[in-house]
């Protein structure tokens, strides 16, 4: 059995071919996103976050108004930029929807990817510390929410409060219990994965990661999965991890899918520079007949190896027609692959 959710990048844009014109379009779909995949079995609803540009970019308003339509379905993200994130804003805004979800978040989070303006942590307010690179700044707040979502008090009361105080030091509220064993990494790297299971978070790997071997990527991302479990095992957080991995898949079961995706297929992993210092490697589409794609993900070594899998969704093209593809793939592939 595993873990089936999709991932919407949460595009919008005001063009005559986009069924979501506008960021209320954006925000309103994913929402009843959400509860289509839920009707229809689907374990998560997962959102990517990026900030200055025409995409999803405030994740808990969201998550808490799905929490509220929903009543089973995992609700996540993949990933928050912790760049730009304030620890214990981080920590009260998550801890409120999870309790409003009944305690169904699960929370990717990263040191961010290359973004839409220069540095843009800085307009938020966030500075690298001297000797610090924004990298550094993103896990230094990772660490400082961890610590805080543990919820042991830290603040000392005022000892002539406006409310009375209950006794001892004091936390952020409010304080969801389990929540702190729900937070993922997003991890581009070995390295980085196994930073996460030091720090006793689950593994969130995507479409793309460091070329650090020059394999396939499926198999690279495969070692950074075994890479991550063996990490883990010197550790003792008191709870077994979960790993996802990312995956675009189109099954194409009417003439509309054709329509659309025929064309694009793409077989072959890709590589490039994710920055001056930095070669990547993108995994492929998986689009075809249901046939086809069970021969094909049947020989991805990370999708066998993780117990969840995010697949990305085109959210421009509507709820109804997202809802028929995660429908296609729950219904014809899953089960053939016995991840149903």
């Amino acid at each position: 059995m595993k873990s089936i959710g999709f991932l919407s990048f949460g595009h919008w844009t005001p063009s005559p071919h986009s069924r979501t014109q506008s960021a209320q379009d954006a925000l309103l779909q994913s929402i009843d996103l959400a509860v289509a995949a839920e009707e229809l079995g689907a374990d998560g609803a997962y959102y990517r976050v990026h900030h200055f540009a025409r995409q999803l970019a405030s994740p808990f308003p969201l998550l808490a108004a799905i929490g509220a339509r929903t009543s089973r379905i995992e609700i996540g993200t993949g990933v928050i930029d912790m760049r730009y994130e304030n620890p214990l804003h981080f920590a009260e805004d998550a801890g409120a929807a999870d309790l409003i979800s009944g305690g169904r978040l699960q929370l990717g989070i990263s040191r961010g990817s290359p973004e839409q303006v220069i540095d843009g942590w800085r307009h938020f307010g966030h500075r690298p510390a001297e000797g610090e690179s924004d990298a550094d700044m993103a896990r230094r707040h990772t660490e400082a929410a961890l610590q805080v979502l543990t919820g042991e008090g830290f603040a000392e009361p005022n000892p002539r409060p406006m409310f009375p105080n209950p006794p001892g030091l004091l936390r952020p509220e409010p304080h969801s219990p389990g929540l702190r064993e729900r937070l993922w990494w997003g991890a581009g790297s070995d390295a980085t994965a196994r930073w996460a299971a030091r720090q006793g978070m689950n593994l969130m790997s995507s479409t793309l990661k460091d070329d650090e071997t020059g394999e396939p990527f499926h198999v690279q991302q495969r070692r950074q999965i075994e890479a991550f479990r063996h990490e883990w095992e010197g550790h003792d957080h008191g709870f077994a991890p979960r790993v996802s991995v990312s995956r675009s898949i189109v099954a194409l079961t009417s003439d509309q899918d054709r329509a659309y995706f025929l064309g694009q297929r793409e077989a072959q992993d890709q590589v490039g520079m994710l920055d001056e210092r930095t070669r990547a490697i993108f995994g492929r589409s998986y689009i075809g007949e249901p046939e086809e794609l069970v021969q094909e993900l049947a020989r991805d070594e990370a999708v066998a190896a993780a117990d969840t899998l995010l697949i990305t969704v085109p959210n421009q093209l509507g709820v109804d027609y997202n809802a028929h593809l995660m429908e296609s793939i729950l219904t014809a592939v899953a089960p053939p692959l016995g991840w149903r």
